[in-house]
């Protein structure tokens, strides 16, 4: 009997104890989850790894600038063209085979490939990025000479090596109006003309001319390096149309009176 007293209140002294100690760890171990959760385990947590993929894809994946940022595709006061040529006759002459015009915010307002009067012989797709297949429903070359016509009359004009596509056009435009980014003076280095593609790298941070060349992103290309330089440039552009007035005056004041203006001896 004694044993067995002696034992029951062991047991009784002991199980109140064990669960105190239980509700104590308990206790204890809670606020240290809590605590701690927010600030150690959700790094290493998949929702901590999806929160930093913007920020470390953000340097690799970075917008392009030559992707309007308007919706606008009006005919504006400012228009980017480029022309992409394929070979007639014995293939080292170039004719037009598409034509590309942009707006100032870089929307496209015409796109069209051209059918040449002479026989193509070198469609030069490496480069021009044209196929045969383009060519069987495209416009004559009459009618897009028109339609470009209409589209920069009284316009201003930008963009790189204007003199040939306004050649494989067979139009003029006022050189008044003219901005071509491969004569434009801090554009050039050591005096030369510096390639579309290296420009768009070096100046927009982007690669284009990777092979086929699309002559919408060309414009685009051309259009940006003129707005982000648009002030210098227009400004660049008035002085030297004023230096050529000053330099026409100064011809006409120089030339010698003509014969009629001088007095005749009375016989």
């Amino acid at each position: 009997m004694r044993s067995e007293v002696k034992k029951r209140p062991k047991q009784l002294q002991l199980n109140p104890n064990w669960i105190q100690l239980q509700q104590k760890l308990k206790s204890s171990a809670k606020p240290a989850r809590f605590s701690k959760s927010p600030q150690s385990e959700t790094p290493n947590s998949i929702l901590g790894k999806r929160k930093e993929r913007p920020d470390s894809d953000s340097d690799d994946a970075k917008p392009n600038p030559l992707i309007p940022t308007s919706d606008d595709c009006s005919v504006t006061d400012v228009l980017a063209m480029d022309c992409e040529m394929v070979g007639v006759g014995q293939g080292n002459k170039s004719a037009l085979g598409r034509v590309a015009l942009v707006n100032k915010w870089g929307n496209v307002i015409y796109d069209e490939f051209v059918r040449p009067i002479e026989r193509v012989v070198d469609f030069r797709t490496r480069i021009s990025g044209i196929r045969p297949r383009d060519l069987r429903k495209a416009k004559d070359f009459q009618a897009v000479q028109k339609k470009v016509a209409e589209l920069i009359k009284g316009r201003i004009l930008v963009g790189h090596a204007l003199h040939n596509d306004l050649k494989a056009l067979l139009l003029m435009h006022p050189k008044k109006y003219l901005r071509d980014s491969s004569e434009y003076q801090p554009f050039l280095k050591e005096g030369r003309r510096v390639a579309l593609r290296h420009l768009a790298a070096e100046i927009l941070g982007v690669e284009i001319q990777n092979g086929e060349h699309c002559p919408v992103d060309d414009a685009r290309a051309a259009m940006l390096l003129y707005q982000k330089n648009r002030k210098e440039w227009e400004k660049s552009n008035q002085d030297q149309i004023r230096l050529k007035e000053k330099q026409k005056k100064r011809k006409r004041r120089k030339k010698p009176k003509s014969d009629s203006n001088l007095v005749q001896p009375e016989s």
